[in-house]
């Protein structure tokens, strides 16, 4: 995440979100270094200042978190290319059942056409001793060579559409073991980033433990909490700017009621999330189905000018676009901000905002 000095708000405008994909993919990949790189981070510098080491540790989240969204976005990709694989497997598997009927039809006119000592059916009408129904048995056994000839070309046909639909498969099989790998290099950066920082954060005092559990690890402005009435829940504030629709309006409700669940990479909810799993979460309970990564949502919707922000809109941060919020109003947002750091309220300036999207 970011440095201890609040960094200055940056422009909505820009041509960020066209990188943003090969950025945070190139960033993930430049922290997979090995536990070697983080025994060095947490002892090669034994005399580190807790400002030091909480500057430290603010990095190795956020580079965690930008691995934990290119590891999102190749997830999805993933998922999208075993469903593909199945769908032709299972086309695959249906057109063969078919042929099989096929041939075995065939195989029926074979076996009999052998039990009639191989004659032609056209050669057996010319035979027959009874001349009034020649003509009608004539075209019945020219249908029947017809419809043989047609069996003949239709299973020619399935076995080439079943080899396409096998070549295809293959190719599916071989895209999807390359992306399983790939996940599994993310996964292990974003394991070794969080192990980093909390090697790091074992190295702090007590005291200081308790204050950056209080900060979101993006700058120094910690979280706030939720008022919370009798019954327990998190409760939306009263007054303030309203959501521009009754969409948005659910939106924010969910985010509410998700105020203090854990942060958990890779997750999508109910019960913990991450940054861009909780915004896809709050914006799908009012039927709004958002892409899975920070890079992909910002452009799935209306932007929007800071000076025209409205509660539900996503707000992104970093030149990488590597960690989103929902808007609620009054210069705040929810957000998941980082491992150890539940879901909660924060205002929107510790961090260097790059873009607003309002979901349609």
């Amino acid at each position: 995440m970011a440095s201890h000095r609040k960094p200055k708000p940056r422009s909505l405008t820009g041509g960020t979100a066209r990188t943003a994909r090969t950025t945070a993919v190139t960033l993930a990949l430049a922290g997979a270094a090995g536990t070697t790189a983080l025994e060095g981070t947490a002892h090669a510098e034994p005399n580190l200042t807790p400002a030091q080491i909480k500057s430290k540790v603010d990095k190795l989240y956020h580079d965690a978190e930008t691995a934990t969204e290119a590891y999102n976005g190749v997830k999805e990709k993933s998922d999208r290319t075993k469903k593909s694989l199945d769908s032709l497997r299972d086309q695959a598997a249906r057109k063969t059942e078919r042929l099989n009927a096929a041939r075995r039809s065939l195989g029926s006119l074979a076996t009999a056409q052998y039990r009639t000592g191989g004659v032609e059916p056209a050669l057996q009408v010319a035979l027959s001793s009874d001349p009034d129904r020649y003509l009608e048995r004539a075209a019945l056994a020219g249908r029947a060579g017809e419809r043989q000839a047609a069996k003949v070309r239709d299973a020619h046909r399935q076995v080439v559409e079943i080899g396409r639909l096998r070549a295809a498969a293959d190719r599916r099989f071989t895209e999807l073991t390359a992306e399983q790998s790939e996940l599994k290099k993310q996964k292990a950066t974003i394991q070794q980033k969080i192990a980093g920082a909390e090697q790091l954060l074992a190295r702090l005092g007590a005291e200081d433990r308790a204050r950056y559990a209080a900060q979101d690890g993006h700058g120094e402005a910690g979280g706030e909490r939720a008022d919370r009435g009798s019954s327990g829940r998190a409760e939306m504030p009263r007054g303030g700017t309203r959501a521009p629709n009754a969409r948005a309006a659910q939106a924010v409700a969910f985010a509410y009621g998700a105020l203090g669940k854990p942060y958990v990479w890779g997750a999508t909810g109910p019960s913990s999330f991450d940054c861009s799993g909780l915004t896809q979460a709050a914006w799908r309970s009012a039927g709004v189905s958002l892409p899975r990564t920070t890079y992909t949502q910002i452009n799935a919707g209306q932007r929007v000018a800071r000076s025209q922000l409205a509660p539900g809109d996503l707000l992104f941060f970093y030149s990488g676009i590597t960690h989103v919020g929902l808007y609620i109003g009054d210069g705040r947002m929810i957000h998941a901000p980082r491992p150890g750091a539940p879901v909660r309220i924060a205002p929107i300036d510790q961090m260097p905002l790059t873009g607003a999207t309002r979901p349609a």
